[in-house]
């Protein structure tokens, strides 16, 4: 199927072959018929795209203090790399989506397939949007009318927060689409509205749907337009649906305000406030968060838990509804709005116009139908992408399939397998666009969005896991009942069950296939000199490990215990099999205490301090620390034994205090044993060796981390 996306480094916008995403529970697959491009919205992206990097910079004045702190800890290249990497990968384009419902997903109810549907999906043939996204269009609704359904919303969200009752007068500022179609929707609640823009023919749209006017391009001052509009007493409220860097929008609303009137930001613009304007008028001031409650809750959208109507009236999929009953009744007007019209296949002179600042509103692509493209064809799961290499495994050979093509696996552990010689098969992302990107970056002959498949194909020994944790141990025992040599991105599992389960399929095998985790820190050049110092040394060792892990929102899917197993279990494992490779005896004991868990309030789940003991009588307490700054290192490792220490300081240099012959160790860049460690594995393998991390010791490590996990409630 093909789908729009859009380069960060160039701007520019394009056309790729994508591979189908894959039907997944809680979500609709749906064939596009038709999209909407909001020439606002997407104009910035492209602007952003073109912008130099030093514009870019300046833009984002956040990012550029985070760059300024990694380079501080981690060096000028891999920073340099990352951002390359973050602007190299493209983006989806498009949010504004009509189609068909084509496949309904596990557990999802209210939807069948045939259903028309609106959702927030973007510009391809055919997206997978979660349920709570989505919203069944009325028989009465032409496509090219749903296609306004999410802009409709985000309008609707913004007048819902501005609170407005009948016969108030509401400004709206920025006469752009969701600017246009706020005026609709006040207009349709009773209120009377005052549109400001600075172009006149968007000003003459927002007079024909019954609004009062202002043209600030003719040098209409909008304070002074407001006074007669609003008899002298102040708008009761002003929704801002400007996109501008200037603050002069919120400062004009302040100004037109009556006392305690309500101002609500939509758009984009300057948030260089000035008390006088709220402090006289006690105004309030809201930001608007796109299409309502639920939007960026991972547990609503993605997840699928709805809200209760009793408590919530208004979500995004009900205002997706509320908007598609108005459009029904004739309440909004889309045909205005609509400046161009193009068929899918022509999206390029779309996007043209907006690069080019032609003037346009909205822009509609419509799609081919099923004569023209079968839905069967455009449910491919794979996408060639290079000459097919390999028929079947040779003998000494290694070819690599590889689930998962998320910032690690497309940054780090992709490029490390790349270096190693092996033939790159197949990469599998559920979305499809990331895997069709690291593909075509790195040479593998196809994208795909079949993980099945992939793990039944002959042709593919290696398979390495890099999907989110909880989807680990069932992938995991796949590939190894097809014979498949395993190299999972840590953690092991999850949960004790599922370790369980992989210790049966290990036992249960005659000739078990490697299986390794990537515990590369182990293969790091720093720490090889540590255990090559280490072997001469009979006395028992202490090892304290500061990880400056730095804060992670409890939203994201690594704190939620069920997905990504939280951070303990899905990171600080690392740290639990660097120390029992360094002692090189079996963990012993375990303790571990949690920030807070010693008094009434909770204990933080990635904040905590972790003992182990091992076998030969040495220690080892790993801090992990989620309550530090980032301009600190991430990671340091002091190692104390027999009067001597040694320090590896962020894996860029080792010193060694009271060492005969030895005193520092530096690299030119940071090294943590990626490349090592894959190399390592795709030897074994071609070799027939042993895997470079026994098996023994992946379970005894992803026991341990459970059992740390478990300690720390």
């Amino acid at each position: 199927m093909k789908q729009i996306l859009q380069s960060l480094s160039t701007g520019e916008s394009s056309v790729h072959e994508i591979p189908c995403p894959a039907p997944r529970a809680g979500h609709l697959l749906i064939r596009t018929t038709a999209s909407l491009v909001s020439a606002g919205t997407e104009r910035m992206l492209v602007e952003f795209g073109k912008a130099s990097l030093l514009d870019k910079a300046r833009q984002q004045p956040d990012k550029v203090r985070m760059a300024l702190e990694k380079v501080a800890t981690d060096g000028l290249l891999p920073t340099v790399e990352a951002i390359r990497d973050k602007l190299e990968r493209p983006i989806p384009m498009g949010y504004c989506n009509v189609g068909v419902v084509v496949e309904v997903g596990a557990g999802v109810t209210g939807f069948a397939v045939g259903d028309r549907v609106a959702s927030n999906g973007g510009h391809a043939e055919i997206v997978c949007v979660p349920k709570n996204l989505c919203a069944r269009i009325p028989r009465e609704v032409s496509d090219e009318a749903a296609s306004f359904t999410v802009i409709g919303a985000i309008a609707l969200q913004g007048i819902r927060l501005a609170g407005p009752t009948l016969g108030e007068k509401v400004a709206v500022i920025g006469l752009g689409l969701i600017g246009l179609v706020t005026v609709q929707l006040l207009r349709a609640q009773g209120c009377d509205v005052l549109g400001i823009d600075v172009d006149p023919e968007r000003v003459d749209l927002a007079r024909s749907c019954g609004a009062g006017s202002v043209v600030l391009a003719d040098g209409e001052d909008p304070v002074a337009a407001a006074r007669p509009f609003a008899r002298d007493r102040g708008v009761d409220a002003v929704i801002i649906t400007a996109s501008t860097r200037s603050s002069e929008p919120v400062h004009q609303a302040a100004q037109m305000c009556r006392k305690r009137g309500r101002i609500v930001l939509v758009g984009v613009a300057g948030l260089e406030l000035r008390r006088a304007d709220f402090y006289e008028k006690e105004l309030s001031f809201q930001v608007s968060c796109s299409y309502g409650p639920g939007r960026y809750d991972a547990r609503y959208e993605e997840g699928g838990h709805d809200y209760p109507v009793g408590f919530v009236r208004w979500t995004e999929q009900r205002n997706f509804e509320a908007v598609l009953d108005m459009l029904a009744a004739g309440r909004i007007d889309t045909a205005r709005l609509v400046s161009h019209r193009f068929p899918f296949e022509s999206v390029s002179a779309a996007y043209e116009l907006i690069q080019q600042g032609t003037r346009s509103l909205g822009i509609v692509l419509s799609y081919p139908d099923d004569r023209t493209r079968a839905t069967s064809e455009l449910r491919n799961p794979v996408v060639r992408l290079t000459p097919r290499k390999v028929d079947t495994p040779r003998t000494g050979a290694a070819v690599v399939g590889v689930l998962g093509a998320g910032n690690y696996a497309t940054r780090t552990l992709i490029p490390a397998l790349a270096k190693t010689g092996a033939t790159l098969k197949t990469v599998a992302s559920l979305a499809g666009v990331t895997a069709a990107y690291a593909g075509r970056k790195y040479g593998f002959e196809e994208s795909s969005t079949d993980a099945a498949a992939l793990l039944r194909d002959p042709d593919i020994n290696i398979a390495v896991i890099a999907t989110r944790h909880d989807s680990h141990a069932d992938y995991v025992c796949s590939a190894l009942r097809s014979g498949k040599h395993v190299f999972v991105e840590k953690p092991l599992c999850i949960a004790h069950e599922q370790l369980a389960q992989i210790e049966a399929v290990v036992a249960g095998m005659d000739h078990c296939p490697l299986l390794m985790v990537g515990f590369n820190r182990r293969f790091s050049p720093l720490i090889a000199r540590i255990r090559q110092l280490l072997c001469a040394v009979t006395e028992p060792k202490s090892f304290v490990m500061t990880v400056n892990a730095g804060a992670v929102a409890p939203g994201h899917w690594t704190q939620n215990g069920a997905v990504g197993g939280g951070r303990i279990v899905g990171e600080a494992c690392h740290f639990v099999d660097l120390l029992r490779f360094l002692a090189g005896a079996p963990i012993s004991s375990v303790h571990a205490t949690g920030l807070g868990s010693a008094i009434a309030t909770p204990a933080t789940p990635d904040v905590a301090a972790i003992t182990l003991g091992f076998a030969d009588g040495s220690f080892g307490v790993i801090h992990y620390l989620a309550n530090g700054h980032g301009s600190f290192p991430k990671e340091r490792l002091e190692v104390f034994c027999g009067g001597r220490i040694l320090q590896v300081d962020n894996f860029r240099v080792l010193r060694g205090y009271g060492w005969t012959g030895f005193r520092k160790m530096a690299l030119w860049r940071q090294d943590k044993g990626n490349d090592a460690c894959a190399a390592a594995f795709v030897e074994a393998v071609m070799r027939g060796k042993a895997s470079p991390i026994p098996i023994d010791e992946v379970i005894e490590v992803a026991r341990v981390t459970l059992d740390i996990a478990d300690r720390l409630g």
